[in-house]
């Protein structure tokens, strides 16, 4: 069983933070919160003080993939099972975990090369959280969403996640492979709590910045998610998939690409699993209808670097 039960943040790097800010406050609706660095972008979701950190720099890479856990108990056990799998465990001082609104944090990396943090203890903030589009995010047990991370070395990250770290199998999507000698591979869904996955890894040529493919949030209401894909059309954000209705968690979502060359995907009604009939099943569909991708950029996980 796993210790992990959700994802707690998300904190990227920018070198563009002005449209950033015009992205996820001005299109998306998320409420501004606060942190250590003034020139940051702090967002929030709920009463955490912040789940999405966009903090400026000069490039676009993902500076940590942040894991809650209940205790200090948890966090022990999480440790203790990533330095058995052989992997360094960097225990963060008291301010650099003041830093990130937490009481302890570790920090590790994953066989991809993606630096992973799990928390416990994560400071509130009991101010209204005033949304840009009058929606509720939905978070609370189900953690901020889901994160889909690009890897060069699936079968080692796949392994690290569901046998050192304990996330569940939610089944996987063939891509490419089987003809020509080529090797059939797969994206791997995976889960820590009743949301379909928190977290999606997925075979990518190179492990290099920014490091990631995705972000999902969720938010209540259809009308929400109509209204930020107006907002950020008329923002002059790239539309990387229309809206549709995934197959594997049900989301009706779109995706905008994200400054740094990575996706948002902004959604509801996403199912609810549970664990007592589950069984992780292949999917031959990414979704039921739309979701058309043929306008998309391509994400930069996916150009070949020299």
């Amino acid at each position: 069983m796993t210790q992990i039960r959700g994802l707690g943040y998300l904190k990227v790097q920018t070198r563009d933070i002005t449209r950033w800010r015009e992205l996820v406050i001005d299109g998306l609706g998320f409420a501004e919160g606060s942190g250590p660095d003034p020139d940051g972008l702090y967002l929030r979701m709920d009463e955490r003080r912040a789940r999405l950190i966009v903090l400026p720099g000069e490039s676009d890479r993902v500076l940590a993939v942040g894991w809650e856990v209940r205790d200090q108990f948890a966090l022990a056990a999480v440790g203790r099972a990533v330095e058995a799998a052989g992997v360094a465990v960097k225990v963060l001082s008291e301010a650099e975990a003041a830093e990130r609104a937490a009481e302890q944090v570790i920090a590790f990396e994953d066989p991809a090369g993606t630096p992973v943090e799990v928390f416990f203890g994560p400071v509130l903030d009991h101010s209204p959280v005033i949304t840009g589009l009058g929606q509720r995010f939905v978070t609370g047990p189900q953690g901020m969403g889901h994160a889909v991370l690009p890897t060069t070395a699936m079968q080692e990250t796949f392994s690290f996640y569901t046998e050192v770290l304990g996330f569940l199998p939610r089944g996987a999507m063939k891509v490419g492979g089987g003809q020509g000698g080529v090797p059939v591979m797969r994206i791997r869904f995976m889960g820590v709590n009743q949301r379909h996955h928190s977290l999606a890894v997925c075979p990518a040529p190179h492990g290099e910045e920014p490091g990631l493919i995705h972000l999902m949030v969720e938010v209540d209401t259809l009308d929400a998610v109509g209204r930020a894909l107006d907002k950020v059309r008329k923002l002059g954000f790239s539309i990387s998939s229309t809206l549709g209705r995934h197959t594997n968690d049900k989301m009706v979502s779109f995706y905008v690409r994200a400054p740094g060359g990575w996706d948002i995907e902004y959604g509801c009604d996403g199912m609810l699993v549970d664990e007592t009939y589950y069984t992780a099943e292949e999917i031959t569909a990414d979704s039921y209808w739309g979701h058309d991708w043929s306008g998309s950029e391509p994400l930069a996980a996916f150009i070949p670097r020299s």
